[in-house]
């Protein structure tokens, strides 16, 4: 019987992230007729002969802002998705329901210790010289879980907010004694 369990985390007081996601984009069009406006000025005083760099310069500025506004808005729509499947985690980050970046896979049977962020045994991992986090979670007030892992010798820790159930799959496959309590 195979052990399958998906999961989408996604922000639980979206409000102020839905308001600014709403400003940059009318700002973002605002930008870009500015920006238009400048540069067609820019063209009509060059056509005249009387070039006019100050505002050549202001029309690239917004027309870069606007550009970076239409890039990275959907930024603040994001979502971590967690794929359990026997013993693998695969973990992706989603924006605006649209993008999807993969942030890698993780083989349950090679982590070294599992457990809660509030618990001990976190913070003597976190504290070790040299360790790596990424931290795939949204809700800072969520049970967070941690998983500690060495590869190529390079020791990691993965943060991140699963439900009880994909806590119960995930102990299923952990190696004897890794679990943390």
């Amino acid at each position: 019987m195979d052990h399958f369990l998906e999961e989408v985390v996604v922000k639980k007081n979206r409000g102020l992230d839905e308001i600014a996601y709403y400003i940059s984009f009318v700002i973002m069009i605002l930008f870009a007729f500015l920006a238009m406006f400048n540069i067609s000025m820019v063209l009509q005083t060059f056509a005249m002969g009387q070039p006019y760099w100050f505002g050549l310069v202001i029309g690239l500025v917004e027309a870069g802002i606007a550009v970076a506004l239409f890039l990275f808005r959907d930024r603040l729509r994001t979502e971590y998705e967690y794929t359990f499947t026997n013993g693998a985690l695969d973990f992706a980050q989603v924006y605006n329901n649209k993008k999807r970046k993969s942030l890698g896979s993780l083989n349950v049977k090679n982590v070294e210790a599992f457990g809660k962020v509030s618990s001990s045994s976190f913070q003597r991992y976190v504290s070790m010289p040299g360790m790596k986090q990424s931290r795939w979670f949204l809700n800072r007030g969520a049970e967070l879980y941690y998983f500690f892992f060495q590869k190529d010798g390079n020791k990691r820790i993965i943060v991140l907010e699963p439900s009880a159930e994909m806590v119960n799959n995930i102990k299923l496959y952990l190696p004897f004694g890794a679990a943390q309590d």
